[in-house]
C-alpha cells in the first residue's frame, strides 16, 4: 500500500487554521480584549427570510408521503436549474438547464472538477491566489506555474504568449485582493485559451458584488467563453450560505477536448462520485431567484458593501495603497512602513485587537500585503476603522 505522495508537499496546515491559533492564544492571555475579526471571508448577518420559509415549507414536504423526497437527481433538481438559467438570461447569456450542475458550494467544485482533466497537463494560477486552487493540484501532482499578480498590474495580470499552459484559473472578483477584470482583459484571456486550446476555470463566487454594468459579472458575457470556459458560482456570499452550502458550476456542451464532451465527463464524474444536494437547501437556493428573494439578499449585499466603503474610506484617508472595495468585499492593502504581512498582523492583533489576513499567505506576491473583509458586523467593522485610524 502506498500513500499519496504529493500530500507531503503541501504545506503542514491551512493558512486560516495559522490564523485561529494565533487569535486564540492572544484571547487567552488577553481575556479582557474585544477581539473584531476582519479575517475569515464568513457571513454575518442571517438568511433572507424568504430562504427561511422556503426551508420550512420543503421540511414539511418531506414530512408528508406524497412529497417526500429521497434520492434526487446528481445533477440538481430541474427548478433550480432552471432558476439560474434565467439568472443567466438576465446576464444577457444564454445557458441550457442542463449545462448547470448543483453542488454544495465552489470550493468543492474547484477540486473536483479536476477529476475530469489529466495529471500531464501544466495549471496557471495568479500570485498571489485563493489556496483551494494550488493546494488541489499539488495534491493531484501537477505541474503549477504562476502568472505576477502585482501592484504594477492592479493585481490583474494579463496572459503571456510566451508561457503555455493548459488549465487556467481565473477569481473576479479576485480573493483575496478584490480587484476585477474588465470586458477587455477577460477577453484576452478568453483569446489565450482558445488559442492554445486551454480550459479556464472562472470563479464568480463574488459576482454578486460587481454593480457596474460595464463590468463582466459572468466570463460568458465575453465572446468565445462558451468554448473554453467552466465557470463556478456560490451561493455562500451571495445569500448567506456558508453554513446551508449549495453552489453551481456550468460546463458548456460545446466544449471538447481530444473528441470528448467536458459537459459529458463532468455529468458522468457526478452521477458516480456525488449524490446530489439535499432537496430542502435546493429548494431554499430557488427562493433566491424570486423577485421577493432578490430584493432581500440585495439588502444584506449592500450591508456587507457599505461595509467595505467603511474601511475603503479609511485607507483613502490614510493614504494606503489598496485595490478592492467598491465591486468586492475584499480590501487589499499595502502594509505600512514596508512591514511583513505577518508583522503586520500581529502588531494590529496586539494593539488594537483586530484580526486580518496576512497577504503572504496566499503567495509569494502577497507578501507585504493584507487582507481585510467586509462581512463582518457594522459597528464592529466601524470600531476596527476607529482604532485602525488611531493607530496608524
Amino acid at each position: 500500500m502506498n500513500i499519496n505522495q504529493n500530500y507531503l508537499n503541501l504545506e503542514d496546515s491551512y493558512l486560516f487554521s495559522n490564523i485561529a491559533k494565533k487569535v486564540s492564544q492572544f484571547a487567552k492571555e488577553h481575556p479582557e480584549k474585544n477581539i473584531i475579526r476582519l479575517g475569515i471571508g464568513d457571513v454575518t448577518l442571517p438568511l433572507a427570510p424568504v430562504v427561511v420559509e422556503a426551508i420550512k415549507k420543503a421540511a414539511d414536504e418531506m414530512g408528508v408521503q406524497s412529497t417526500f423526497k429521497g434520492y434526487g437527481p446528481e445533477q440538481g433538481y430541474g427548478f433550480l436549474r432552471e432558476a439560474i438559467k434565467d439568472y443567466y438570461k438576465s446576464k444577457l447569456v444564454e445557458i441550457d438547464a442542463d449545462e448547470i450542475f448543483i453542488s454544495d458550494g465552489a470550493k468543492s467544485d474547484l477540486g473536483t472538477i479536476l477529476d475530469i482533466f489529466g495529471l500531464d497537463n501544466t495549471v496557471l494560477v495568479p500570485d498571489p491566489v485563493y489556496p483551494v486552487y494550488v493546494d488541489t493540484n499539488i495534491m493531484a501532482g501537477r505541474k503549477i506555474i504562476y502568472a505576477n499578480a502585482n501592484e504594477e498590474n492592479g493585481f490583474l495580470p494579463l496572459p503571456d504568449n510566451n508561457v503555455k499552459c493548459d488549465i487556467i484559473y481565473i477569481c473576479s472578483p479576485n480573493n483575496p485582493t478584490g480587484a476585477v477584470y474588465n470586458k477587455e482583459g477577460l477577453k484576452k484571456w478568453v483569446d489565450y485559451a482558445l488559442q492554445n486550446e486551454a480550459i479556464i476555470l472562472y470563479d464568480a463566487a463574488y459576482e454578486c458584488f460587481i454593480k457596474s454594468k460595464e463590468l463582466p459579472s459572468s466570463i460568458y458575457q465575453i465572446e468565445g467563453a462558451k468554448k473554453c470556459a467552466i465557470e463556478f458560482c456560490s451561493f455562500s456570499k451571495t445569500a448567506g450560505f456558508t453554513g446551508t452550502r449549495c453552489g453551481y458550476t456550468v460546463v458548456p456542451k460545446n466544449i471538447e477536448k481530444q473528441g470528448a464532451s467536458l459537459n459529458k465527463f463532468w455529468l458522468r464524474r457526478q452521477t458516480t462520485k456525488f449524490n446530489g444536494v439535499p432537496y430542502i437547501v435546493q429548494k431554499a437556493a430557488e427562493a433566491i431567484f424570486t423577485p421577493k428573494g432578490q430584493e432581500q439578499i440585495k439588502e444584506n449585499i449592500n450591508y456587507y458593501s457599505e461595509n467595505a466603503k467603511i474601511i475603503s474610506d479609511t485607507m483613502d484617508k490614510k493614504g494606503i495603497w489598496y485595490t478592492g472595495g467598491k465591486h468586492s468585499p475584499y480590501i487589499w492593502l499595502k502594509c505600512p512602513n514596508n512591514m511583513t504581512s505577518w508583522n503586520f498582523f500581529d502588531f494590529l492583533l496586539n494593539n488594537i485587537a483586530v484580526v486580518g489576513t496576512p497577504g503572504s499567505g496566499f503567495g509569494r506576491n502577497g507578501e507585504g500585503y493584507f487582507r481585510l473583509t467586509s462581512f463582518g458586523d457594522r459597528q464592529k467593522t466601524i470600531e476596527a476603522m476607529e482604532r485602525f485610524s488611531e493607530l496608524i
